[in-house]
């Protein structure tokens, strides 16, 4: 069973802790493993309801929106394509979440990565599941995450990213490439100020984080892309008490020394299936990693949807899409 790490409150009904409603199609465990840094990964597991395990089935390791935690966007995945008959985890990513690893609310490129190659190793280990079929769904930061680890990962057969965010990009360029050489190092200096203030104090500092009980009404002067946020993570529709969307300051250093999705032609003939709403304030990461990828590839638009929509209504994800593609490259 994971383990529930100090300090992190779950919110109790009748057992089930998740934003969403249960499905009665599927059976549901909490499971737990190590990844290759000896980090304990928490992880949901679901499986169609009386599914045959003396037969082998295609599985998927699905990853959290960047900043949130298997209780939400990622189980809603996870739960409805295991109905459609796959074997599916959700999994908190490493220093956050029930996942282990300290200090906590670390944000690492290069170990949220491997925690995507982690659920392939468990998934492989199920008696049930086929290794010849395990493919990877990343949302938001989790996109770009998965993308990254079928380029060194052969393991991962097919994967799908949805309103997938490149934190690297991000981080290291700004909001649509706009930081200038010299913001970027303005940036870096007050990162290096940062760690000796986290050295001082004996524990990181956090970014800003979304309130520990959901809010009613977002608060005025919020730009419109942390309302959308706020919104998700800080409101009834997707609070949880473990997602306050915050990382270590000093977090983004990796970021800009680790870029994401560089060899990303590489998966080719391993194919990428790209989804994005229409309205997403981050549809150009997606629309250039579209570009930037090899075929097999394909890019899906969902019409009026926004950023946020992809995490969690279902009228809205494509997963008739997702069925298909999946479906193809892995059954």
């Amino acid at each position: 069973m994971a383990m529930t790490l100090p300090g992190l409150a779950l919110a109790d009904n009748n057992g089930w802790d998740k934003t969403f409603a249960k499905s009665d199609k599927v059976d549901h465990e909490k499971v737990s493993y190590k990844n290759r840094f000896g980090i304990t990964v928490s992880a949901d597991k679901y499986l169609p309801k009386g599914l045959d395990k003396s037969k082998k089935h295609p599985a998927i390791v699905i990853g959290t929106p960047y900043g949130g935690v298997k209780e939400q966007g990622a189980g809603i995945y996870a739960q409805t394509i295991a109905e459609r008959g796959f074997v599916t985890i959700a999994f908190d990513e490493s220093y956050n979440g029930e996942s282990g690893g300290q200090p906590r609310r670390v944000s690492s490129p290069d170990i949220f990565v491997e925690d995507f190659s982690a659920g392939v190793d468990y998934l492989g280990t199920l008696p049930f599941v086929d290794r010849n079929k395990i493919g990877a769904i990343g949302l938001c930061g989790s996109g770009a995450f998965a993308v990254t680890a079928a380029q060194v990962d052969h393991r991962i057969k097919a994967v799908a990213t949805a309103s997938m965010y490149d934190m690297s990009r991000f981080m290291l360029k700004g909001w649509k490439d706009s930081m200038t050489d010299e913001q970027r190092n303005q940036t870096l200096e007050q990162l290096a100020e940062q760690r000796w203030k986290d050295v001082d104090s004996g524990s990181p500092e956090l970014t800003p984080a979304f309130p520990s009980e959901p809010a009613k009404t977002i608060p005025e002067g919020l730009d419109p892309i942390t309302s959308e946020f706020f919104e998700y993570y800080a409101m009834e529709r997707g609070h949880h008490p473990n997602s306050i969307a915050a990382f270590t300051k000093t977090s983004a250093m990796s970021f800009m020394n680790f870029p994401l999705m560089d060899q990303i032609k590489s998966i080719s003939p391993r194919p990428i299936l790209f989804i994005m709403g229409e309205n997403a304030h981050s549809r150009y990461f997606t629309e250039d990693a579209y570009e930037m990828a090899a075929e097999p590839k394909e890019l899906y638009i969902v019409p009026g949807a926004r950023h946020i929509d992809l995490y969690d209504d279902v009228k809205l994800i494509p997963f008739d899409k997702l069925t298909s593609f999946f479906s193809k490259y892995l059954k």
